[in-house]
């Protein structure tokens, strides 16, 4: 059955490579979507992942750093340190700020935090070290290869002169990166020495946790307290609400697309040898055969196009990073198996709409 189904396949080669291409380049579509997501969903949480504390507190109805603004003092900070039982309190300042070099101007997360505190800061250095001065900067991984700012470079921020000491990964959200000072400036920099976007906070021992957070609560009831797994779920949740809904409509139609193509070729070929399928059914060939027949050529070309994709895939993304160093990319396994599965059940859907076709051919046909 195979090979029927290969020969007949092979009866119009150009056609044959244009499906196997046009199918691919819907997986290929799939793939880039799927690894995007898991580029920018890392990015966009990692920091937070890293920066693992027991305790996130921002300021009442803010329940993420994404996508919403907190604004607590320092005075809010000392009086959860009085609180018996907590160990750490490390204030975070986040803000939107812009980069300038030369006479470009580029647009950063900035987070200021206290580097004596170990905790706020980059989450994964890949070059240079920590800010440990308020002229100092660390810059992300994917900001600074599209804009070429290295270790050592200057940039300025309103005036102020920062030497980039490191670079960060994991930093990059896809629309923004962060940028990392210390917290001094960063409250220097909005002109409010006392106001800070959260605090981080440690506690002696975890068994007491909840006691914690309600001790906070009832201290600060203009605040709201997070357990650290419940911030993260909070800050995945606001990111999948702006991201997910636009990957799963250009995946949804790529496998529109994919299914629109496959059914044309298979189609195509019904009519072409319609004589042929005449003969057949004249002969006797059962309806299974002539089922399978189109199945198969709906599978072969989904299983070609799916290794084409795979092919092409990987030195394509590594072009697109090459050229747009902000689109970040993660693939796995997993992902390449889930749309593999998906090419195939389109595959067959598209073997079924064809398999119509058949009804609608009759046994004189054969003696046209």
């Amino acid at each position: 059955m195979e090979v029927y189904a290969i020969r007949t396949l092979r009866n119009q080669p150009l056609r044959l490579a244009l499906t196997i291409g046009g199918v691919a380049l819907c997986v290929v579509l799939m793939f880039f979507l799927l690894s995007v997501y898991k580029g920018v969903a890392d990015g966009s949480v990692e920091y937070i992942k890293q920066n693992k504390t027991d305790l996130w507190v921002l300021q009442r109805n803010a329940t993420n750093i994404l996508r919403g603004s907190s604004i607590l003092s320092t005075f809010q900070g000392e009086r959860i340190r009085q609180i018996s039982g907590v160990k750490s309190v490390s204030p975070v300042l986040l803000l939107l700020s812009t980069i300038k070099k030369d006479d470009k101007v580029r647009t950063v997360f900035l987070t200021g935090f206290e580097p004596e505190e170990g905790i706020g800061g980059p989450p994964n250095l890949v070059a240079g070290h920590t800010v440990l001065r308020d002229d100092e900067i660390v810059l992300d991984k994917s900001f600074a290869a599209k804009f070429k700012f290295k270790v050592g470079d200057r940039v300025e921020i309103q005036n102020n002169s920062l030497k980039v000491v490191g670079i960060s990964g994991g930093t990059n959200a896809f629309v923004i990166q962060y940028a990392f000072v210390t917290l001094r400036f960063a409250q220097r920099l909005i002109g409010f020495p006392g106001i800070v976007s959260c605090y981080l906070v440690k506690v002696k021992d975890r068994s007491t946790l909840a006691e914690i957070a309600e001790k906070i609560r009832k201290e600060l009831p203009e605040v709201e307290v997070y357990y650290h797994e419940i911030f993260l779920e909070n800050n995945i949740n606001e990111m999948e609400s702006g991201f997910l809904p636009l990957l799963y409509t250009v995946a949804a139609i790529g496998a529109v697309v994919l299914t629109v193509i496959l059914s044309l070729l298979l189609s195509v070929n019904i009519l072409e040898r319609r004589k042929d399928f005449a003969v057949l059914k004249t002969l006797g060939s059962p309806k299974g055969f002539l089922w399978r027949l189109i199945i198969d050529q709906a599978l072969l070309i989904s299983f070609a196009a799916s290794i084409v994709a795979l092919i092409v895939f990987f030195p394509l993304v590594y072009v697109i990073e090459k050229i747009s160093p902000e689109v970040s990319t993660k693939s796995s396994v997993e992902q390449i198996i889930v749309v593999v599965i998906v090419a195939v059940v389109m595959s067959l859907i598209s073997s079924l709409i064809s398999i119509q076709k058949l009804r609608h051919i009759y046994l004189l046909e054969a003696f046209k």
